[in-house]
């Protein structure tokens, strides 16, 4: 499967980097979950499966009940307690760097990524930053995964308590988050290792072959001029405006709310 990410100065040295939306690839994904306690133990007890691709089903499971649960939070009436927890789960997550939100959305199933950015910039230099965002991500979120984990057993132990247990959901939540940016931390700096091949000797083998056919990369490289239109549009000593920020969000299919958060940065 093939990602679109988007790649743009936001304010100063700070870069936007962000995957366009795929509602179709949501939809099939989610539709591939277990709901169930019994589809759960079906999935894992077929056979050929290794440990890690259970864990996993496992781990989807449970984040699946969780934004079940988080739904109906949001459901909730005005002024209750569960609209209460609600506002301040909204709170935490706000905390959330948008660099990991990022890198969660580089799933396992990607092949191939599009990088589209500003044709102003060099093409090396978005390459060495992107490799730099995956690189930093995989010492990162292993770090505070360890750490999220490690706090499981003592916010489960909140659970005597006459209240919803929120310390402990919130850790689960994230170990689960900082999971998922670790494999796609690790998943996007594969991707962009394994496309450094010489491009004369994959031309070379081309040539060679019966076919000629030429193999799609890893990774392609599109500036635009559009974006850089964009990027350029609306910019102060503070960065991109949000309305520029809104425009580019819009025009590029990327959530308007997590880019903002770069500009928020440094």
């Amino acid at each position: 499967m093939r990602a679109r990410l988007v790649v743009f100065p936001i304010r100063g040295r700070i870069w936007c980097f962000s995957r366009s939306a795929d509602p179709s690839v949501s939809v099939s994904e989610a539709s591939s979950q277990a709901t169930t306690f019994k589809e759960l133990r079906e999935n894992v007890s077929i056979s050929g499966k290794s440990f890690s691709a259970n864990a996993e089903l496992l781990v989807d499971f449970v984040a699946n009940k969780m934004n079940k649960a988080w739904i109906g939070l949001e459901k909730a009436p005005e002024g209750s307690f569960k609209n209460k927890v609600h506002g301040l789960g909204l709170r935490l997550l706000s905390r959330v760097k948008p660099s990991e939100i990022f890198l969660r959305s580089i799933t396992k199933d990607i092949t191939r990524v599009e990088v589209i950015y500003p044709s102003s910039l060099d093409a090396r230099l978005v390459r060495r930053r992107l490799r730099h965002v995956a690189m930093r991500g995989t010492i990162i979120h292993k770090k505070y995964l360890y750490g999220s984990v490690s706090m499981l057993p003592l916010t489960s132990s909140l659970a005597v308590l006459p209240m919803p247990n929120v310390p402990f959901f919130w850790n689960l939540f994230r170990a689960y988050s900082h999971w998922r940016a670790l494999q796609g931390s690790e998943r996007l700096f594969r991707l962009v290792s394994e496309s450094s091949i010489n491009k004369k000797e994959i031309e070379q083998k081309d040539s060679r072959s019966e076919n000629h056919n030429s193999p799609e990369p890893y990774w392609v490289l599109k500036p635009s001029v559009e974006l850089e239109s964009l990027a350029r549009r609306d910019e102060d000593e503070d960065g991109l405006s949000q309305t520029a920020i809104k425009r580019i969000c819009k025009i590029y299919d990327l959530d308007t709310n997590d880019v903002i958060k770069y500009r928020k940065l440094g």
